[in-house]
């Protein structure tokens, strides 16, 4: 078990959602699919997952320790936050990118603000009947969770998970990532808008359904 159960086909296992293809499983991890084939195979091999029409985990129990090895592993060597965008894709329970970082998925990562990488909060949205699992879920990766976002020497670490927990969500897509809608993403932006001018144009360049009457230029800023 433990030779097929590396880093990458721990994450490939936890990652797998019913009747998903390889294709859906490297985007959700942000891995090449090459390495996730590799992985699905030598998991197929085993006996761990079955490809029939999809993707499927043949025992949850291989999930569950699937989960205790990458979690240990995140004891062992601190997340990066690459990582950290992908290990909220190995909980039971709906989740969705929000505030800046739904910013940053709907332009594709086009868009950043310029978080340190010494003091990084990442925002999800979560259904308040959830908290206390995303808590204790996020607590075994050693990724604390804040309901603000908290100064960072008040933190042993760069990362913080900052939680917004709702009634319900609405989940929408983009290259792999869970997001909060898109119409509620640009509302963001615009109660924000000296932070977010840019990435409004860049919005509405992206999109040829949106027109926000928004430009932006970097000489224009300069100016000002």
């Amino acid at each position: 078990m433990y030779e097929v159960l590396n880093n990458t086909a721990a994450q490939t296992l936890l990652a797998i959602q019913s009747g998903d293809s390889i294709r859906r499983v490297s985007q959700r991890l942000h891995i090449p699919y090459e390495t996730v084939r590799q992985a699905v195979n030598q998991l197929e091999d085993a006996g761990y997952v079955s490809y029939n029409d999809g993707l499927t985990v043949v025992d949850e129990r291989v999930r569950d320790a699937a989960r205790e090895l990458v979690a240990a592993s995140a004891g062992v060597s601190s997340p990066s936050i690459d990582e950290a965008y992908v290990i909220p894709q190995f909980g039971e329970w709906p989740f969705a990118f929000t505030r800046i970082d739904a910013v940053y998925v709907w332009t594709q990562g086009g868009y950043q603000v310029g978080r340190n990488p010494d003091d990084y909060p990442l925002f999800l949205a979560v259904r308040e009947q959830d908290v206390d699992a995303w808590e204790a879920f996020f607590d075994s990766f050693g990724l604390p969770t804040v309901f603000e976002r908290q100064p960072r020497d008040e933190l042993d670490g760069a990362l913080q998970i900052v939680l917004e927990p709702r009634p319900s969500l609405d989940i929408e897509h983009v290259e792999g990532y869970p997001v909060i809608p898109r119409t509620e993403s640009i509302e963001y932006m615009h109660e924000n808008y000296a932070q977010f001018q840019s990435a409004l144009a860049m919005l509405n360049r992206m999109y040829e359904d949106l027109n926000l009457d928004v430009t932006y230029r970097a000489t224009e800023r300069a100016r000002t």
